[in-house]
């Protein structure tokens, strides 16, 4: 298997040598980088290519990165089913850059990339219906942004009282807790303080 990943790598290098950045075998997976102006032809090459068909898009993948200057990565999963092989190709990109859809290609990519606008606010060049798929209509914001306040924002819901829809403030409240970190396999200290008082117990009867 690594033997063909290793070629496969090499294939796919000088075939798109203009059009790859960077590349790298891990985890018996093939990781290329390209830049979104060359994502389409990268991805018909390795749909289309009789020593790739990568055929089936597995996930669109939106990483945030705030303190980088290009911040936004989009990982594509690919599995071809003829050579039973994965492979991810990454794009970096900056907060406002728009990148263009694979509908055409490959069209499960519908959902996958209303996902990462709903979530991370990527917009898809030429995609059919770009609306949000997760949140509620009216909602403002991209839950997945690193930026992203934990409360603030106004959530959903039906009324049983009301008899309608309505909004209300979120509330995220966490109460205190104590965790005990020692090892399991000495006993927490609620446990040796038990021991310890059946032990002294058992003394005193003796």
């Amino acid at each position: 298997m690594s033997s063909y990943l290793k070629n496969l790598e090499k294939l796919i290098n000088s075939e798109l040598s203009s059009k790859v950045k960077s590349s790298i075998i891990k985890n018996n997976e093939l990781l290329i980088e390209t830049d979104e102006a060359e994502l389409l032809d990268v991805v018909q090459f390795l749909k289309s290519n009789e020593n790739c068909k990568f055929r089936q898009l597995i996930d669109i993948v939106g990483v945030d990165y705030p303190e980088n200057e290009k911040r936004f990565e989009i990982i594509y999963l690919f599995l071809s089913h003829e050579y039973n092989l994965r492979i991810k190709v990454l794009i970096k990109f900056q907060i406002n850059q728009t990148i263009v859809s694979l509908t055409k290609i490959f069209p499960s990519a519908n959902w996958m990339e209303r996902e990462v606008f709903d979530m991370y606010g990527v917009k898809f060049k030429n995609h059919p219906d770009l609306r949000r798929i997760l949140t509620d209509y009216g909602f403002k914001g991209h839950p997945l942004r690193k930026d992203f306040p934990l409360t603030g924002f106004n959530e959903v819901r039906y009324s049983e009282k009301e008899k309608k829809v309505i909004y209300e403030p979120v509330k995220l409240e966490q109460n205190y807790r104590n965790f005990d970190f020692e090892s399991p396999w000495e006993g927490t200290s609620y446990i040796k303080e038990i021991k310890n008082n059946n032990i002294n117990k058992d003394d005193k009867k003796n």
